[in-house]
């Protein structure tokens, strides 16, 4: 019974996360701050398993670096954005 609530909860937080990144297309910066959400969801995820299994937590800490450098690359294109365009929103950037 407990480890039916250890998976569900975490399952039913990425969903959710998953949810605000689709449904927040609009700022730069909303989309951002959920995946940094879904990011700590799966380190949670990939924590649980790894201990469940007995194995080192080596990995969740390579993962943790990576999320960390993907957060780090996340602002500094907000902060180029912001400084080219004036604002955060998708619609005033054009691939072209």
């Amino acid at each position: 019974m407990i480890m039916i609530l250890y998976w569900s909860l975490p399952m039913i937080l990425f969903i959710f996360g998953l949810f605000c990144f689709v449904s927040n297309r609009k700022h730069l910066l909303s989309m951002l701050l959920s995946l940094e959400f879904i990011v700590l969801i799966l380190f949670y995820f990939l924590f649980m398993y790894l201990n469940m299994l007995n194995y080192e937590n080596y990995f969740s800490m390579m993962f943790l670096t990576f999320s960390v450098c993907e957060g780090a690359l996340g602002l500094s294109i907000l902060v180029s954005m912001i400084r080219t365009h004036g604002n955060d929103y998708f619609q005033s950037f054009s691939i072209m």
